[in-house]
């Protein structure tokens, strides 16, 4: 297990068999990887829509949108976010599909963590200097590092917690978007956690206070009974 890094990369897993995908999961989380696992390609896409993944590891059997299509969706925005494909085919064909279509490794089923693990850390040296340089974005007085999970006001560094961190992510992906408690529990707890709708209003007003947010012109506007929403222009 490596100890724990001040600025974690995050890794989607898109994965419908719920075992190897919790297993995958578990372990990366374990080489200290911020980890999100989704079912099927729709939900994958939309989860690396709100919280973008630093590296996907894509299944190529999902069931209704394959692998494939999932990848020709990512490369259709240019999104050039690291691929490897899993594969429980052995036709070289589908990998040779696969990359074509612009992934960037592909291992097939089944295969070894270590193995996993080691290509993993690979690409994100690669990528890294690009990764780096579309981090950053940037809202009314709010400077926001997506790849050291840090937020500034002026020259002050925020603290914010991961939790905290994540509510302003789903927020700052979709400003002036209602966010409902439940929807912001599905984006921004893992699937295992069972927040209350009270704790989600306890973790948004622990992040205002520490953005220093203002009742008056608030940057995170309190919705009755509807939710909460970012007022902000949000600049990468």
């Amino acid at each position: 297990m490596r100890p724990p890094s001040s600025n974690p990369r995050r890794l989607l897993v898109i994965e419908d068999e719920a075992s190897l995908g919790e297993m995958i999961v578990s372990n990366l989380a374990t080489e200290g990887f911020l980890v999100s696992l989704a079912g099927d390609g729709e939900a994958g896409l939309a989860s690396h829509a709100t919280r973008p993944a630093d590296l996907i590891i894509l299944d190529l059997m999902l069931p209704g949108m394959s692998g494939f299509e999932v990848l020709r969706a990512l490369r259709r925005r240019q999104d050039k976010v690291p691929v490897i494909i899993l594969t429980a085919r052995s036709a070289s064909e589908d990998r040779v599909q696969g990359l074509s279509l612009g992934a960037d490794d592909y291992l097939p089923k089944p295969f070894a963590m270590l193995e996993l693990t080691a290509r993993i850390r690979a690409i994100l040296r690669r990528a890294a200097p690009e990764e780096e340089s579309r981090r950053i974005a940037r809202s009314g007085p709010f400077k926001i590092d997506y790849l050291h999970l840090s937020v500034h006001r002026g020259r002050t560094d925020l603290q914010l917690s991961l939790r905290e961190f994540r509510l302003l992510e789903v927020l700052l992906a979709h400003p002036g978007r209602v966010h409902g408690r439940q929807d912001l529990v599905n984006l921004a707890w893992e699937a295992d956690a069972h927040p209350t709708l009270r704790t989600v209003d306890k973790h948004i007003q622990a992040l205002r206070r520490k953005l220093a947010d203002s009742d008056e012109n608030p940057a995170i506007q309190t919705l009755e009974r509807e939710g909460y929403r970012w007022t902000l222009p949000v600049k990468s």
